[in-house]
């Protein structure tokens, strides 16, 4: 992959993830900022999860209360370095520890 394809890959998933906050119908507040990159979600506990792209890696990071992950572009979707978890799939059971109700983010 080179860098204009993990900017296009990276750009959509950050879209992806800011229209489905934006469409949540739950109670939790989950508050959602991007800035150069960066993706802030913070929470009504005072607990924020933090997302953000490492271009010379090609991945994508994810901090979480649970821990930190790198995410490869495998397959049409982003896989955890260490887990191989699903990032999407990963990140709603952080949103859901974090905001007290069940999230998903849909793939």
């Amino acid at each position: 992959m080179n860098d204009t394809e993990f900017h296009q890959l990276a750009d959509q998933l950050m879209q992806q993830l800011e229209e489905q906050l934006d469409n949540y119908l739950g109670d939790a507040d989950i508050d959602c900022e991007t800035n150069g990159g960066v993706m802030t979600l913070s929470f009504e506990d005072g607990s924020k999860i933090i997302i953000n792209r490492q271009e010379p890696f090609h991945q994508i990071w994810l901090a979480t209360r649970q821990g930190g992950y790198h995410f490869n572009y495998q397959q049409q979707q982003w896989i955890c370095d260490r887990s191989a978890g699903n990032f999407l799939d990963m990140l709603s059971e952080a949103v859901s520890a974090q905001c007290g109700e069940k999230f998903t983010f849909n793939h």
